[in-house]
């Protein structure tokens, strides 16, 4: 006869064990202490066995009913249940194991293995680590659609809606290493494209006259900030690299005798190496830095504690506090003053202009990565500008336009 939950409740210890039938195979274990917990007895290849499904109350009459059928399935299907659990509890700890904030950790190691350009390496960690701290102690397999938007929600209404949608691939990214590494089975971000507020992408601001940039470099040697943070906006405005390429500068890629900067494919966009002829005030910068922190493998290190290079927006940051908006000017603006110029001068082509940016256009002739293409007369035009922005820069104030 079948158990009720007032013949469970009212089942009381003694001085043996004992048990409650409730069918096929299901019943109450009672011990000397009084506890109850379910049990269900079956045979599998003649050898007898006890398979434990769960302690009473914890486990229902209901749960424990379908417990029991599962057995049966299981059965059905010539499997052992006592081995099916050990496996699946086997499976729930490692998956418990397999955290979030763990397998980004796996996920970064590995962009570094793959010689990902440090700028993106620092950028995915900040996303994933930062950002999406919330999810880190968490699961990968218990992670939801639900879960993951609610992180990136945060990001949004913080009115950084770019870095919602870049955070949303790069927690997408890690779900795939996890699928590939076989500790997950399905992306959530997947079901995530068109949840956000779509980007709309605006160009850099930057400075376009002579002039305009005569006074932005006077506050920029004027400016008494960190020597390394001085520094680098000094050559990102002489050298007009991605700003990430020029916090990202190491000795190691610095010829000053033949005044040529190498930056190595991995630091940069195309994944291309790239050369940047060096001006005599560019080298000038640099040997100061020398000077000043020599012993660091990065030419412009932050003075935080524990901080390789500086920050990404440390550069802008000067900027705004020089009083330069950011609808004005900022440290990649410097790329759009460059192009500007240059191409309104009428002294260099349009194809060295656009090698010296490592730009990629789609026409085939246009394809000019490598050092010797231009290469003379990209030269000519870094100390060409390096030489204006020290004359405008130096002019009586009367003739130019402070910032």
């Amino acid at each position: 006869m079948a158990l009720t939950d007032v013949q469970i409740r009212n089942a009381k210890k003694s001085e043996k064990p004992y048990k409650l039938p409730d069918g096929k195979g299901l019943y109450l274990y009672v011990s000397t202490a009084g506890g109850k917990s379910w049990r269900i007895d079956y045979a599998y290849f003649g050898k007898r066995k006890t398979l434990t499904l769960g302690a009473y109350p914890a486990l229902g009459l209901a749960d424990a009913r379908t417990r029991r059928d599962d057995v049966k399935k299981k059965l059905s299907e010539g499997l052992d249940p006592s081995l099916a659990k050990k496996r699946e509890q086997l499976a729930a700890k490692a998956a418990a194991g397999n955290t979030f904030g763990l397998i980004t950790d796996e996920f970064i190691a590995k962009l570094r293995r793959d010689k990902r350009a440090e700028p993106t390496i620092d950028k995915n960690t900040w996303m994933l680590k930062v950002l999406a701290k919330k999810l880190s102690p968490y699961p990968i397999t218990q992670i939801s659609a639900k879960d993951v938007l609610d992180v990136l929600n945060v990001i949004e209404k913080s009115g950084r809606v770019e870095s919602a949608l870049a955070t949303r691939s790069a927690i997408g990214r890690v779900f795939r290493f996890a699928i590939a590494t076989a500790r997950a089975e399905n992306d959530p971000t997947s079901a995530l494209r068109g949840a956000l507020q779509r980007h709309v992408p605006v160009s850099h601001p930057a400075l376009t006259s002579r002039k305009e940039l005569g006074g932005l470099m006077r506050a920029i040697y004027g400016y008494e900030g960190w020597p390394s943070l001085v520094a680098a906006l000094k050559i990102q405005a002489l050298c007009f690299a991605r700003p990430g390429e020029t916090r990202a500068m190491q000795w190691s890629e610095l010829d000053l005798e033949n005044a040529v900067w190498t930056i190595p494919a991995a630091k940069t966009k195309m994944r291309r190496e790239h050369h940047v002829p060096l001006s005599r005030q560019a080298i000038e910068v640099i040997r100061y830095m020398k000077d000043v922190c020599g012993d660091k493998p990065h030419v412009f290190p932050s003075m935080m504690s524990g901080k390789t290079l500086l920050s990404e927006n440390s550069m802008n940051s000067a900027l705004r506090r020089m009083g330069v908006g950011g609808n004005e000017h900022t440290a990649h603006g410097f790329r759009s003053s460059a192009s500007s110029i240059l191409n309104e001068s009428g002294k260099f082509s349009p194809d060295a202009i656009e090698a010296q940016l490592a730009h990629l256009d789609t026409r085939e002739v246009r394809r000019i990565y490598n050092r010797a293409t231009y290469w003379n007369e990209r030269v000519q035009m870094m100390q060409w500008w390096a030489d204006m922005l020290h004359e405008e820069r130096t002019s009586p104030l009367s003739n130019a336009q402070t910032v």
